[in-house]
């Protein structure tokens, strides 16, 4: 009983601090178990009430309880997906600019001026 209750990583918190990670963990999960297309947005995908059945217990159980309350009415798992996707998801371009930010400042630290780091990227 006690295997129920366990997850396989952790769970999406509520205010996404953790979604780019998360993200990636519940894809390679859903590829794993096959369930992947029932998250896809393909037009031929034709995909069984099973399979989505078992993709939305596993993404709800993936998520903080208050998401789980929030998105308590959507019962397909794509538009589910989608919605966090929606709501998280710019969190890759806030990291993209931070990282790069972090990079230009820790370069200027290994040297002493302006024009010995020029010469060294140059």
């Amino acid at each position: 009983m006690s295997n129920l209750n366990k997850l396989d990583f952790s769970a999406l918190e509520v205010f996404g601090r953790n979604y780019l990670k998360w993200v990636q963990d519940v894809k390679l999960h859903l590829i794993v178990k096959n369930l992947h297309p029932a998250i896809e947005d393909k037009m031929d995908n034709l995909v069984g009430e099973a399979k989505k059945a078992n993709a939305m217990i596993f993404i709800r159980r993936h998520i903080h309880d208050a998401l789980q309350t929030e998105y308590l009415a959507n019962e397909d798992p794509r538009a589910l997906w989608v919605a966090l996707v929606d709501r998280f998801d710019h969190q890759k371009d806030i990291f993209l600019l931070e990282a790069r930010h972090d990079w230009q400042y820790l370069c200027f630290q290994d040297v002493k001026s302006v024009n010995e780091y020029n010469s060294k990227v140059c």
